[in-house]
């Protein structure tokens, strides 16, 4: 793996000069552009600071991408980790969440060792549409507090939407300008300006400069930048115990699962875009290092994030070193302009979150299965979205995933068997209609005959014709289980008791491995399998011939 590594290390800066060096610090900036207003909204939105969301995109985006599987991963605090952390946050507190980061760091690092980045194609597509639909809902609702200068009390988002009830609702009219005044820009600034200069850097200043104009005292701000990558709260091993590390478990693995859903995710997405090959296990053994170092800094669980990543490649990204410019630039923010991003609003954070959280959602594969009416694929979508909301990711995706196997197996459970006659003067070599022939026939078998399949496969054979010859064509059978083997053996061993036979053609060869360890070939014997139905026609002739 390492020498693989090395390996893609030479290509990618195989003929580096300066002209590339300038495209990738120009891209570096345009990224950094829209890397900050993220980094402090999804800092404050997790549940931990500004400044940790900026010390997590710094880290990141020099450790991930030097180590990582491909040159144009950018890797920082995202909109979907937030979402999971801030019910972290409420429950365990900021330790309790460096903890689970640096815990979640090693699964990922023996994930890409044990070389398990392939899992994720395990994973169907609108089951990654509903998890990220539900992270986005939870994102929209856990900043409506900062939206509309509201209070609310509870540890989750439930609890807090519900605490409305008993607290009532009395928005802050000033939070609520501040946001839409964002909101507003976000949603009317041209594309091909945004491609420069993001919406959202252009919505916060207008939104600080207008709360400074009017002022707006009674907004609730940023807060203070420290000007350092080591944040005074940080990872502490002196409390940790062995109680706490079983309670977060379940936290642990769902920051594991969603920093390799989405990091494999994005590198896979923005392979396509650049033509470039993703290794998934590097990338994997990256995530896991910089999320183990992460929480030692003070900084939040990190993943590779599709909108730093898709404006890298857009705006000329060549090699890795675009994310380690951005850093350095982000850097430079946090030290130029710290005293600045201090008095930013928190409505406004809040408005570039509800923008960031609409655009989330894959609008076009949504549209897509909906309007053509795929109700597998709207059902696994829909349970999943809902589950996200209603419990948590790692609930969420094992929820989806179970319930789309349980539909795979449903409809691989439709086994067909059709039933065929011989016609002879198709046959070249047959001469006239040799009588054998006429008690003869083919049985068409298609579909995976499996546990699930038995039944309906016993119940069609019972439905065939009174052949003494039966030949089964499996070239439309690609898998086979015991229970399924265990059948035809059965099949076999009762077409032989009543003096027929029975020959097998177009099969696969994990099909015949299964039926020779079955015993299937020791009682029917190796001479009646055939490539094709007339050969084994064939067959049967010249055996009638002999005789």
């Amino acid at each position: 793996m390492f020498s693989q590594f090395v390996s893609d290390l030479k290509n990618e800066f195989r003929g580096y000069n300066a002209t590339r060096l300038g495209q990738d610090v120009m891209a570096g900036l345009t990224v950094c552009a829209v890397a900050l207003p993220l980094a402090l909204a999804f800092g404050v939105s997790s549940g931990a600071t500004a400044a940790a969301g900026l010390v997590t995109a710094i880290i990141a985006g020099v450790v991930i991408a030097l180590l990582g599987g491909a040159s144009y991963q950018i890797s920082g605090p995202t909109g979907a980790m937030s979402a999971v952390l801030i019910g972290i946050v409420g429950t365990y507190g900021l330790q309790g969440v460096f903890f689970a980061s640096f815990a979640a760091g090693v699964l990922l690092l023996l994930a890409g060792i044990l070389r398990l980045g392939r899992l994720i194609g395990f994973i169907p597509m609108p089951v990654v549409m509903g998890f990220t639909s539900g992270i986005a809902v939870i994102i929209a609702m856990g900043q409506i507090d900062n939206f509309f200068g509201t209070v609310s009390e509870g540890s989750s988002n439930l609890e807090k939407i519900a605490s409305y009830g008993r607290l009532g609702f009395h928005p802050n009219w000033q939070a609520v300008a501040i946001g839409v005044l964002v909101v507003a820009v976000m949603l009317v600034w041209p594309k091909k300006w945004g491609a420069k200069v993001p919406g959202s850097l252009v919505g916060i200043i207008l939104a600080a400069v207008a709360a400074a104009v009017f002022q707006m005292d009674g907004l609730a701000v940023v807060g203070d930048i420290p000007q350092t990558l080591l944040l005074s709260d940080r990872l502490s091993f002196s409390g940790l115990n062995l109680t706490m590390l079983g309670d977060l478990m379940s936290p642990i693995v769902t920051i594991a699962a969603l920093g390799m859903i989405e990091s494999l995710l994005c590198g896979a997405s923005a392979a396509r875009m650049k033509n470039e090959t993703f290794n998934a296990d590097q990338e994997l053994i990256a995530q896991g290092v910089g999320n183990v170092l992460l929480p030692l800094f003070g900084g939040v669980p990190a993943t590779a994030a599709i909108a730093r990543t898709s404006v890298a490649v857009k705006s000329g990204q060549q090699t890795r070193l675009t994310s380690v410019f951005h850093s350095v630039f982000l850097l430079a923010s946090m030290f130029l302009l710290g005293g600045v991003m201090a008095k930013l609003p928190l409505a406004a954070l809040a408005g570039v979150l509800m923008v960031t959280a609409w655009r989330m959602n894959d609008w076009e594969g949504i549209r897509y299965i909906f309007s053509r009416r795929f109700k597998s694929g709207i059902s696994q979508f829909l349970l999943t979205m809902l589950a996200t909301v209603a419990f948590d990711l790692t609930v969420a995706i094992l929820l989806g995933v179970l319930y789309s196997a349980i539909l795979h197996v449903a409809r691989s459970s439709r086994i067909a068997v059709n039933f065929s006659g011989i016609d002879a003067n198709r046959l070249r070599t047959a001469e006239g209609k040799a009588p054998i022939l006429e008690t003869a026939g083919v049985a068409y078998v298609t579909g995976s005959l499996f546990f699930g399949a038995v039944d309906e496969f016993n119940r069609r054979m019972g439905e065939m014709p009174a052949y003494d010859h039966v030949i089964l064509s499996l070239r439309g059978m690609p898998s086979v289980d015991v229970s399924g083997v265990q059948t035809v053996l059965e099949l076999c061993q009762s077409l032989k008791e009543q003096g027929k036979t029975v020959a097998f053609c177009g099969m696969t060869q994990a099909v015949r491995s299964y039926f020779d360890r079955a015993g299937i070939t020791a009682l029917v014997g190796e001479d009646t399998y055939f490539w094709s139905a007339d050969l084994a026609i064939l067959e049967l002739l010249k055996n009638e011939a002999a005789v």
